[in-house]
């Protein structure tokens, strides 16, 4: 199911949002504010990203910069009451992809959504492709040059994550929070052993390496 993070401040709007959005087939996770935000994100793959602007804290103008370097193609739609040419232009230099002003026509943030998935090819599949290597995460599977890989569900999420954030450092900490049990007593070294299966068994991929960053953690980057 498509995953949506609507990100606004007020409360009975973000609650009637995420309820017409539920509505309409998704499966979405309200915040109030970008530090929830980030919070919520942590260890999950959302499909798209709806966000307000004027929040406490960190506004949607540099949630959406953040966003993009770390995803290049998650669409991001700004939910705002600016409707003017300055303020659009910052939100698109920003890297959002849409706007829809307030008060919101729900209708019509239907159809921009649905128009965002369709261009992003998220509706109908995730997949995660890096040259020859291809990731389906609705499936859980791995092929290199179509032929499959068989990867643990711990070394799937691990990969995953990595990829879908190149170049970006992970520490082990991070790694282990995301994809084990919160009160499990495994070591921070389990992550060094699932990496090092990890490079076994793409070892024949010649589209990226996992690199190990001394002192930090590991990172997916393209050759």
């Amino acid at each position: 199911m498509t995953e949506i993070l609507v990100v606004e401040d007020d409360g009975d709007l973000n609650e009637v949002t995420c309820m017409y959005l539920r509505d309409a087939g998704y499966a979405v996770t309200g915040c109030r504010n970008v530090h929830d935000a980030y919070e919520a994100m942590h260890g999950r793959l959302f499909d798209l990203v709806l966000s307000d602007i004027m929040m406490p804290g960190a506004n949607g103008y540099e949630f959406a910069e953040k966003l993009r370097e770390l995803d290049r193609h998650i669409p991001i739609i700004l939910m705002t009451a600016r409707d003017d040419i300055a303020s659009k232009k910052r939100g698109f230099h920003a890297g959002v992809d849409d706007y829809i002003v307030k008060p919101v026509d729900f209708e019509e943030l239907t159809l921009r959504i649905e128009a965002l998935l369709r261009r992003a090819h998220i509706e109908d599949e995730r997949k995660l492709v890096v040259g020859a290597f291809v990731m389906d995460a609705d499936q859980a599977t791995a092929s290199l040059d179509g032929e499959p890989i068989a990867l643990t569900a711990r070394e799937f999420n691990i990969l995953y994550k990595l990829l879908s954030y190149p170049k970006q450092v992970f520490s082990r900490a991070q790694l282990m929070d995301e994809f084990w049990d919160a009160g499990g007593e495994t070591s921070l070294r389990a992550v060094d052993v699932y990496i090092t299966n990890l490079r076994k068994k793409i070892g024949a991929c010649e589209d990226f390496d996992i690199l190990t960053v001394r002192g930090l953690g590991y990172k997916a980057v393209p050759r």
